[in-house]
């Protein structure tokens, strides 16, 4: 919904609201309890309108940050950046400008008339605004450097200075390899994002996949609609290759029978570890531009020391993104509220928060809003490459990213945990609640690369996304159906908060997280990564 706002400044507005909620000096008997009122409050204020979204570079995620900012001195939490509770995030806008550029796929000396947005897609990956292109293209199958497996799709081939044209997902698994590439689920090798960052490593001056519906697991409607917009990047640190971008199947046809290739007997080929990468005879040419703005945004993180005199300088992560998609489009209603993604996991970390100062455990623990998600992970990959806590002596992360709005369930997700000895600390929390961990599925999409645990894992910490259970304890035919409703909403301007939804399950998700990371905070040891996880080689290099 679109209201007039009041004229207040985002500090005495977020204060006003927070104290709302004190905490408390009373100390439960058994272990810090997450209340509803606290968690209800901050998700009604967070979602609202006055909050315009919490849109990444908007008036909406400035006012979001002074209200965190308070909201955990509110809360008992002593800042983790020295004496600021901000760590600053540097993000680049980039948004394509077709219509000033001159690039083009070049066959045969003849630029081919592929429109953007309908045939293709393109954008700077490196936040510079102007690139002169004139490379040849390579197919180099899916694009994947991986030693464990055994794997190379580089391997014969330099492709500096050139651009690579891949598939995405990764290799299937056979018959004589069925646990290859994780058999049926989907490994981070099949990412977009790290297709991008391989082909950045390789030197390429630029990376464009092939789309397809299946492959990509939605139709190109979605490639199309954020291409075309404004897109956000990390201005900072490790870039990407000069250009990144998208291909239609029909376009990937054209080029490949044009250069004398057949793309189904290519593909096929890359099926097998043997596969050569295969120059295509063919040019990008021309200039790209981009207009390219700098922001700054900001995380929020507060910390509760620990009490144990040596395990105080470790430290547990919980987190969960505060920014959605803030205001858009013309018409009646212009903002996304976002009020289940993800006001309520934000304001789940906030009633977190003010529980667990009450009593502190023997290591750290950190409670860390981040920016940017939607943007790509932003501001979790932002923490990860300047953590405020050293990566060697963090324990975990535990994320939240859209809480159960349903109601309290029986079962609990935990999906990604069985990486590392979380699992089972995670099984040994839900049985103590009276909570089944909800049974593991293959992870056909990819889910455990797509939140921000993902950016911690990256680093080596083990992490994971603690999500809502399903079986539903109250009327479950009708939480089934009412669970339904949310698809609809989803990312859409309709995600609002509604006072007469039933809190149990949000409760029953954050104080589930909080009991474990208590677990973690105050067990002998840190958790380790199951011995072979890639991660795991990442976090033992560290040390």
């Amino acid at each position: 919904m679109h209201k007039k706002l009041f004229s207040l400044t985002a500090t005495t507005l977020a204060a006003s609201l927070v104290l709302a909620f004190p905490v408390h000096a009373a100390k439960p008997a058994t272990g810090p309890t997450v209340e509803e009122a606290p968690l209800r409050g901050h998700m009604a204020f967070l979602s609202s309108d006055l909050m315009e979204g919490r849109g990444t570079g908007q008036r909406g995620g400035d006012l979001t940050v002074a209200y965190l900012e308070a909201a955990a001195i509110a809360a008992g939490l002593k800042p983790a950046n020295g004496n600021s509770y901000r760590q600053a995030v540097k993000i680049a806008g980039v948004k394509a400008s077709p219509t000033d550029s001159t690039v083009a796929i070049d066959i045969g000396g003849k630029p081919q008339a592929f429109a953007f947005g309908k045939d293709w897609v393109w954008g700077p990956g490196d936040a510079k605004a102007v690139h002169a292109m004139d490379a040849e293209m390579v197919f180099v199958g899916y694009g994947i450097s991986a030693p464990e497996e055994g794997w190379n799709d580089y391997k014969g081939q330099d492709v500096k200075g050139k651009i690579v044209v891949m598939m995405v997902n990764d290799p299937m698994p056979t018959a004589a390899e069925p646990a290859r590439f994780n058999g049926k689920g989907l490994t981070y090798y099949g990412r977009w994002t790290y297709k991008f960052e391989e082909a950045a490593r390789q030197g390429a001056a630029g990376v464009l996949l092939i789309h397809t519906d299946a492959s990509a697991s939605y139709g190109w409607s979605v490639v199309q609609n954020s291409w075309m917009a404004e897109r956000f990047q990390l201005a900072q640190g490790t870039l990407g290759a000069p250009m990144e971008g998208w291909m239609t199947e029909d376009v990937a046809r054209t080029i490949f029978k044009a250069a004398g290739k057949d793309l189904d007997s290519l593909r096929a080929a890359a099926e097998k570890k043997d596969f050569q990468a295969v120059p295509l005879g063919i040019k990008i040419k021309g200039e790209m531009k981009a207009a390219v703005r700098n922001i700054e945004q900001f995380n929020v993180a507060g910390v509760i020391p620990g009490t144990d005199p040596k395990l105080k300088d470790e430290v547990v992560i919980y987190s969960a993104h505060w920014d959605h998609l803030g205001k858009q489009g013309t018409g009646d209603d212009t903002i996304y509220n976002g009020a289940v993604d993800n006001a309520s996991g934000t304001a789940g970390l906030l009633a977190m928060a003010q529980a667990a100062s009450r009593q502190p455990a023997k290591r750290s623990q950190m409670f860390l809003w981040v920016a940017a998600e939607e943007q790509g992970l932003l501001g979790s990959a932002a923490y990860a490459s300047s953590p405020l806590w050293p990566v060697a002596k963090t324990a975990a992360a535990l994320n939240l990213d859209s809480l159960n709005w349903i109601g309290a369930a029986r079962d609990i997700g935990t999906k990604g945990s069985e990486r590392t000895e979380l699992g089972a600390m995670a099984e040994a929390t839900a049985k103590a609640m009276g909570l089944s961990v909800s049974k593991p599925t293959p992870d056909l999409a990819g889910g455990y690369f797509r939140s921000d645990h993902f950016s911690f894992a990256k680093a080596g910490v083990p992490a994971f996304s603690i999500s809502g259970g399903t079986d539903y304890i109250k009327d479950p035919e009708a939480a089934k159906a009412k669970q339904k409703t949310y698809a609809p909403r989803y990312h859409q301007v309709k995600d609002e908060y509604d006072p007469s939804w039933d809190l149990s399950g949000m409760v029953q998700q954050a104080q589930f997280t909080l009991n474990l990371g208590r677990m973690i905070a105050n067990s002998s040891k840190m958790p380790a990564w199951k011995p072979g996880d890639a991660f795991g080689k990442v976090r033992a290099a560290a040390k």
